[in-house]
């Protein structure tokens, strides 16, 4: 996910100065206080055309607090989301249901996020229904073609998520969200449920539909390692704010926070002997 361009993509979804407070009861011996716990703390951030940008963080920092916000899933306590020009923080009715096909979201536990009593033709279909743009028998040809275009056996559309591994039913809800040709998908941790090698081939299936249609991605993880394959602008976050942000080439070879470079001193990496004796062997390169 690399560009040459010299002119920089237009703005596709943008997330301005978003705050999340929750209440906190706290329990004494003798009296119950309650107070006012900052989840997200004036979090700004854009996302272009065609392009990713990478969230990261460890947990508790904040990362699918902003992202839920930002696909409207809950409601910010200050702060507005923009798509295009369009104000669409405070938006209901019609517009939010054009809002909700423009931006959907891919989630880390695919068992979690589809229904096991719904077949993949109902969930596949699910947006399409949701937005009135088909019936759910006018809409298997459509949920046959996304099948195979994320590589699962169009056969199979009358099958059930349990019948699925991990990293096929994480195509089903990748078919879901592209369904109805969205703008933007926000990807929470969506291979971090997943072993190694499938990782490798889910993130190459995101690729290759960026390539394919010009989605823009929000690509949440705490792996710096997937984020540095994936994203063209990263983000970083920690105790609910932005602490630094930048294109990734950047942000990897010269870190300007402590933070982003404590993460990255946490990425595992290979010795150099380790790698050539690998490759004498005949590894992959």
């Amino acid at each position: 996910m690399t560009t040459t361009d010299t002119a920089p993509p237009p703005v596709i979804l943008a997330a301005e100065n978003l705050i999340k407070d929750y209440r906190v009861s706290l329990r004494g011996r003798v009296l119950t206080s309650r107070r006012t716990f900052r989840a997200v703390d004036d979090v700004s951030l854009e996302i272009p055309e065609g392009r990713t940008v990478g969230l990261v963080g460890e947990s508790g920092s904040g990362k699918s607090t902003t992202a839920r916000m930002i696909g409207r899933l809950i409601e910010p306590s200050q702060g507005r989301v923009r798509i295009g020009a369009r104000d669409v923080t405070r938006a209901t009715g019609p517009a939010l249901r054009e809002f909700r096909c423009s931006v959907q979201f891919v989630f880390q536990d695919p068992f979690s996020s589809l229904n096991p009593r719904q077949n993949v033709e109902q969930l596949v279909s699910a947006p399409l229904r949701y937005q009135g743009l088909s019936t759910l028998a006018a809409a298997v040809p459509r949920v046959k073609e996304l099948m195979e275009r994320v590589g699962l056996n169009p056969d199979h559309s009358r099958r059930y998520p349990a019948q699925f591994s991990g990293g096929q039913a994480q195509r089903i809800g990748i078919a879901r969200a592209i369904a109805c040709n969205p703008r933007v998908i926000i990807c929470d941790e969506p291979v971090s449920a997943l072993d190694v090698s499938v990782q490798a081939q889910v993130l190459r299936l995101l690729t290759e539909l960026q390539a394919d249609f010009g989605f823009s991605y929000l690509f949440i993880s705490h792996d710096l390692a997937v984020v540095r394959q994936v994203a063209h602008r990263v983000c970083v976050m920690q105790g609910g704010k932005i602490v630094e942000q930048g294109e990734r080439d950047q942000i990897f070879a010269e870190p300007r926070h402590e933070y982003t470079r404590t993460l990255l001193a946490a990425v595992p990496t290979i010795p150099p002997e380790w790698e050539s004796e690998r490759r004498s062997r005949g590894g992959a390169r």
